[in-house]
């Protein structure tokens, strides 16, 4: 059973990819998708050796190894054109490690189909390096899970011009505006609201930040009422 987060992830995966899986962790997203018959090969790639050795033992477990490579690599590395991959997925980093990972593999991607990217923090950075090497966003989720906050961006090759607000706030979630996104703005609002009552009246430019951000998340909330 995996998390709704990867459960989340795993539904945008196309059927019968040939899965990379970065930061496999234990290859419960590979597993998954292989045990119900939604992909027949997938990569689970590793850096860290223990968690590669959790990841090698679960496919042995699950009678897998014939369809799931667990390989030990950094990032894009876990992976060559003959291993002809089309469908690469990224979980749980912060977004600035996921853009640099793609950037160093980037010449890897022409191939690529797709790519399904969960970053944990900084998602207007990722937004913003996908924007400038010729990447489109397809489709957004956003989910709670356990008190946190996850979105997850569907990117394909192509153009896409951002604004400021589609940058930080998603060009599909903010059109959107979900229950669970107006939850989480919200709850960023009040944090920010707290961070500038603590910041001297003098202190204007920092003040002026904090306002702006403020500011800028009523109105993407207001927008949806």
């Amino acid at each position: 059973m995996i998390s709704k987060r990867l459960e989340t992830v795993a539904s945008f995966v196309s059927q019968g990819a040939v899965l990379l899986d970065v930061g496999s962790d234990h290859a419960y997203l590979p597993i998954e998708l292989v045990e119900k018959g939604h992909i027949e090969l997938a990569i689970a790639g590793e850096v860290v050796v223990g968690p590669y050795q959790s990841a090698v033992k679960n496919v042995e477990n699950h009678g897998l190894s014939d369809k799931i490579q667990v390989r030990l690599a950094n990032g894009l590395a876990a992976f060559d054109e003959s291993d002809q991959v089309s469908v690469i997925t990224i979980a749980g980093m912060g977004g600035r490690l996921i853009a640099s990972i793609l950037e160093e593999g980037f010449d890897k991607l022409a191939h690529v189909e797709r790519l399904i990217l969960q970053p944990n923090n900084r998602e207007d950075d990722l937004r913003n390096w996908l924007q400038d090497h010729g990447f489109q966003i397809i489709a957004e989720s956003i989910l709670e899970e356990a008190g946190k906050f996850y979105e997850i961006l569907v990117v394909e090759a192509g153009q896409m011009k951002l604004s400021a607000r589609d940058t930080r706030f998603g060009p599909f979630l903010s059109k959107e505006v979900s229950p669970v996104f107006v939850q989480k703005w919200q709850k960023e609002a009040e944090k920010l609201q707290f961070a500038l009552g603590q910041i001297p009246e003098k202190n204007q430019e920092e003040r002026r930040v904090l306002t702006d951000k403020i500011k800028a998340i009523k109105e993407v909330l207001h927008a949806s009422k």
